[in-house]
């Protein structure tokens, strides 16, 4: 007798790559990102030789970081609206274009710092414009189990590429200059374009047609503003960004003045932390078990603050590695469980915004905690700084009392399967306003059930787009209750609809069995129309019936 193989609950770290075209693109991404970390470090080092300028050094990193925060939004609308597939390739292949254009430019000898700058720009347009459409791309190609997996995988192998890389970019650039380093970097941009070239997976497409840039951002603005678990997600990240990045920020500073010691000892020290985020990913399936997301996302939080604080105290090498290996650790947890987090709690069809705008406010946060405590290093002391980086991952910490980060549920976050009703009217997509009506039977016993309801129907129509949600008692049948709500269009309408998952129709599940009447609800559908004369013809060419 055959007996099946039951799957654990939580699926290892290394599930996900079991997914062919995960595989293909994740490993694609680890060898591009290597490529990318030599080229920064070749880039620092070209601009140092031809410009005197230490602010021109130090844009070298903003310049690459700058269009994540500028531009994070719009590249998750265009994630949402467009085959994310398609706008992974064009992401990555602007990081090849100016990739290969730097390598050119240095072959023939004409290298400037402005022309450094605007191709560093040039790729940190396609970061952005890739990064959001290929987190959203997980859900697309695995199952909803193994997102989390699949969040740490990704972390793991950036972190471990960012200790292997920047030494490897010091051996090129010693032996064989920099043009060897961006002849690497522009090679290793094909593999993600080839993998994303071979790959495709099946995506759920809208009937709709799609939506207009600034309409889908403010769609996706106002349903992560509405969205309290999001709220919080996201929140609780900007908040450890703002402190945490202390850690990577002012480790220059500690090898030089804390540990008097050279660069050696600062890869030595980098290894450590992408070893600590290297044995955190491995077992973070094992910590989620034993655990709550937001009390394991505190816990590494405090695993920061200690590091940091290890690192304000100490003057020898080997406890600093030690002390990174821990905020590693707690730096991955951190930022998988919150990323994991926003995934899970966004439907697909908005799920690209919400990423974006987590990085966006994430990355925003980030460059914050750099001139803070960078500030207060130059103003006070670095131990100052360290010092006061530690109270503030311990007030994130506690923050989780009030900004929980949400268990990591499989809910159903697919959209509906909503079929249009027939109108009598022929409308066109921009026909409106809508209003829609429902009226409920309830008895007095269940109305507390019933309110409780309808809280949370109100809260899922308006995420996905209603306005005006109102709820009415009848003052004569005060049995009668009625639900009212208006989009904009007939398009918003049919959007809207679309756009509940079945999580939410669960709640309708729940209304139609406290209803008390004879034949289940109905929606009633109207549209507003003016009793001025000038637009009241016009709305009669506009809505007339069909023939």
């Amino acid at each position: 007798m055959q007996h099946e193989v039951s799957h654990p609950s939580v699926p290892t770290t290394l599930a996900p790559l079991r997914n062919p075209a995960f595989r293909s693109i994740w490993t694609a991404t680890q060898i591009s990102s290597l490529g990318w970390l030599v080229q920064t470090v070749a880039i620092s080092w070209l601009m140092a030789t031809i410009s005197a300028s230490d602010l021109m050094v130090a844009l070298v990193q903003a310049a690459s970081t700058l269009p994540v925060f500028l531009l994070s939004i719009l590249a998750g609308a265009i994630a949402d609206n467009f085959s994310r597939r398609w706008v992974m390739f064009a992401g990555h292949s602007l990081i090849a274009l100016a990739s290969t254009t730097l390598m050119i430019s240095v072959g023939l000898g004409f290298v400037h710092p402005w022309l450094i700058l605007g191709l560093g720009f040039l790729a940190g347009c396609g970061f952005a414009l890739n990064d959001p459409a290929w987190h959203a791309s997980v859900g697309d190609i695995l199952h909803k189990r193994d997102i989390p997996a699949a969040v740490t995988l990704m972390s793991v192998g950036y972190n471990i590429v960012r200790s292997v890389g920047p030494a490897l970019g010091g051996v090129i650039l010693a032996f064989f200059g920099p043009l060897a380093a961006f002849a690497l970097a522009a090679l290793s941009d094909l593999a993600p374009l080839s993998a994303i070239w071979r790959t495709k997976w099946k995506v759920r497409s809208s009937p709709l047609p799609r939506e207009a840039m600034t309409t889908a951002i403010h769609d996706g603005v106002r349903f992560t503003v509405m969205s309290l678990e999001i709220r919080a997600a996201i929140a609780r990240a900007t908040l450890f960004g703002l402190a945490s990045i202390s850690i990577l920020a002012l480790l220059p500073l500690v090898v030089r003045d804390q540990l008097k010691s050279g660069p050696i000892a600062y890869g030595i020290l980098l290894a450590g932390f992408g070893a600590g985020a290297f044995i955190a990913g491995m077992s973070n399936g094992f910590l989620r078990q034993i655990m709550s997301q937001n009390r394991l996302v505190a816990f590494a939080s405090i695993a920061c603050a200690a590091c940091c604080l290890s690192l304000a105290l100490t003057s020898s090498v080997p406890v600093a590695a030690i002390s990174l290996a821990l905020g590693g650790a707690g730096w991955l947890v951190t930022w998988t469980g919150i990323d994991v987090s926003v995934q899970l709690a966004s439907p697909r069809w908005v799920v690209g915004r919400t990423l974006s705008i987590y990085y966006a406010l994430s990355a925003g946060g980030m460059a914050a905690g750099s001139w803070i405590w960078g500030s207060v290093a130059q103003n006070y002391s670095l131990t100052s700084a360290l010092e006061g980086a530690a109270g503030g991952l311990l007030l994130v910490a506690a923050a989780g009392m009030v900004l929980p980060i949400r268990p990591w549920e499989e809910t159903d976050q697919e959209s509906s399967d909503f079929r249009a009703p027939e109108l009598a009217l022929d409308l066109k997509p921009r026909s409106g306003p809508i209003v829609a009506k429902i009226d409920y039977s309830i008895s007095e016993k269940n109305i507390d059930a019933f309110l409780g309801c309808m809280r949370a129907k109100r809260h899922a129509l308006s995420r996905a787009g209603a306005r005006n949600w109102t709820l009415q008692r009848n003052l004569l049948t005060p049995s009668l209750w009625t639900e009212t709500f208006r989009t904009p269009t007939w398009m918003d309408f049919l959007r809207l609809n679309h756009r509940l998952t079945a999580a939410d129709q669960e709640t309708d599940e729940h209304l139609v069995a406290l209803h008390d009447g004879e034949l289940p609800p109905r929606t009633v559908l109207s549209i507003e129309r003016t009793t001025e004369a000038a637009r009241t013809r016009a709305s009669t060419i506009f809505s007339r019936p069909p023939r």
